[in-house]
């Protein structure tokens, strides 16, 4: 699942980041208003947590222009502003959830989960990936290869989500990077292949039928047996 924060308080949106990376989100943090509203109409996620009072655009406006665009997206408020006439204001913007600073971070976690839960039910989308005989399970966070449970780390599974979400798509190591480990690509070093490798191992190589490849000075892919692109 892929997150957007919007969120100018640098402590605040680091330990938001943070935390739902940990939890085992993909996660775009925009610091201001206009960054958050151009992530949010140029790149596709599943729910935005959205602070109202920002530099540069207050979330109402961007709250009311994604809400002309997308009227299905669900956007949690994040906000010090603690008074009813503010919750109802949000509410009535077309915000999904309204949720007063200082705030339980497992209580996010949950009205994340509700959210999330509720956007699904709603368009009837299956919590499980599935590319060949091999199967993710979101709401459970349980992956199968055939019959078999393969355990993987918080970190491998946001990794095996990005590629089944993006299946046959050739991914690059500094897109990877920056999706899962949210840094900029360094060339001399070698954490992308290192947990590619391991991945690899849990998923193929107990199998006939490889579904992670590497592309040559491109990056790695998640394609089923019909595969026919130049692999190593």
């Amino acid at each position: 699942m892929k997150l957007l924060i919007v969120e100018d308080g640098i402590k605040t949106g680091d330990y938001l980041k943070q935390g739902l990376t940990e939890s085992g989100y993909i996660v775009d943090l925009a610091r201001d208003g206009l960054d958050g509203l151009h992530y949010a109409l140029t790149e596709s996620y599943d729910l935005i947590i959205l602070d109202v009072m920002l530099p540069k655009l207050d979330g109402w406006s961007i709250l009311k222009t994604v809400r002309t665009v997308n009227k299905d997206l669900p956007i949690l408020l994040l906000s010090a502003k603690d008074q009813v006439a503010d919750r109802v204001q949000g509410l009535d913007l077309g915000a999904d959830d309204y949720l007063v600073k200082p705030f339980d971070f497992t209580e996010l976690l949950a009205r994340i989960r509700t959210l999330l839960r509720r956007i699904n039910n709603n368009t009837h989308e299956s919590d499980v990936l599935t590319i060949a005989d091999l199967q993710l399970d979101m709401k459970r966070r349980y992956v199968l290869r055939g019959d078999k449970h393969i355990l993987l780390t918080p970190k491998e599974f946001t990794l095996l989500e990005l590629f089944m979400r993006r299946q046959g798509e050739v991914l690059s190591r500094s897109l990877i990077a920056s999706q899962v480990w949210d840094m900029n690509f360094d060339s001399n070093t070698n954490i992308i292949d290192v947990a590619m490798r391991r991945l690899r191992a849990k998923i193929d190589d107990d199998y006939d039928v490889k579904l992670i490849q590497t592309m040559r000075g491109m990056g790695y892919v998640l394609e089923g047996p019909n595969y026919d692109k130049k692999t190593i």
